[in-house]
């Protein structure tokens, strides 16, 4: 990669990506969840004891740690009383990134690129939440990890990584991993109590991929970053259209019902599929249509006014709402 390429319209730019740092440091309804390991850190848990954060004061009980009795309320009363902490628990942010072939697409952003910069914008939320950010990038051919550090260096090293490979997408290759295979090689990297995003286009997501989640949501806090074109919930007007993968070319016929039909049917399968399994999961379910701002997405689930303790609300938009119709153009990427 050489500096030209920051400005290529299908790689993702690296200073952009760096620029997101601010954006993500104002997203302070960030989820604070449950936390599900026994360490130290910024997160609030539902669990009680010595930590960081007064929570309440009541009557002792047989067992207490006497270093925690409330002196004040006791002498006030005449009744012992215990004072009880919340304790603080880390949560690791990690982020699983689709870049295989398909995510090559879009007729005004490619998926691949916006993907990119959700990915580098919830790395930045992570470390300014204080917590550790890492993820994993998957392309057509190879995957490569990011451990999760409490690090400006990590969140860099992941962000240079989708660069590469949003740049490798410009030599189309047969996908290696299937969205089933990604994930299972997922489980093997994620810790227990880590709050995983899952930034895909989901195109083969099925029911052989079900069971991976499952397993993921045991130890994790799980959400779905759907990542879409208009193109693909609703064709354009019937013509012809030329269509690219960057090298080689071919027309697009529109004008077929059936098609058109099949087209809209296959993405609203996949989006009640995706909904089904936000709430048997409990998952947070966020839509990015490549036209999005990415950081305006973000701050509307994540932002000051947020008050959900899971994630990004489950509420998901409909496929009559985020379907537009798309303007006849000369050519559809």
């Amino acid at each position: 990669m050489n500096q030209t390429d920051d400005n290529h319209p299908a790689i993702a730019s690296l200073s952009d990506m760096v620029k997101l740092r601010h954006g993500a440091s104002k997203l302070t309804g960030f989820p604070k969840i449950q936390a599900r390991q026994m360490l130290a850190g910024g997160h609030k848990s539902r669990f009680r004891g010595r930590g960081m954060d007064f929570d309440q004061v009541r009557l002792y009980q047989p067992g207490d740690d006497v270093r925690s009795i409330d002196w004040r309320v006791t002498a006030r009363t005449q009744i012992p009383h215990t004072k009880i902490f919340s304790e603080e628990r880390e949560r690791p942010i990690l982020v699983i990134s689709d870049l295989r072939s398909s995510m090559f697409f879009g007729s005004q952003r490619l998926k691949s690129v916006v993907a990119c910069e959700i990915s580098a914008a919830l790395a930045w939320a992570g470390l300014a939440a204080n917590d550790r950010a890492g993820g994993l990038i998957f392309g057509a051919q190879q995957q490569t990890d990011v451990k999760a550090r409490r690090s400006h260096h990590a969140v860099l090293q992941f962000i240079h990584g989708l660069k590469e490979f949003s740049g490798a997408l410009l030599k189309p290759q047969p996908d290696r991993y299937s969205l089933a295979e990604l994930l299972e090689e997922s489980r093997r990297f994620i810790m227990p109590g880590s709050t995983v995003f899952i930034v895909s286009d989901f195109h083969d997501v099925n029911a052989s991929c079900e069971r991976h989640l499952f397993e993921l949501a045991r130890h994790a806090n799980l959400n779905f970053c759907h990542v879409f074109d208009d193109i693909e919930t609703e064709l354009p007007p019937p013509s012809l259209y030329a269509v690219t993968d960057g090298q080689q070319q071919t027309m697009l016929d529109t004008s077929s019902r059936k098609v058109r039909q099949r087209f809209v049917d296959a993405f609203v399968e996949r989006e009640q599929l995706l909904r089904k399994l936000s709430e048997q999961l409990s998952a947070g379910l966020l839509p990015f249509n490549t036209s999005d701002n990415v950081m305006s997405v973000l701050a509307r689930a994540y932002g000051k006014r947020r008050s959900s303790s899971r994630g990004p609300s489950q509420k998901v938009v409909s496929q009559k709402a985020v379907s537009q119709k798309a303007a006849p153009q000369n050519g559809a990427r």
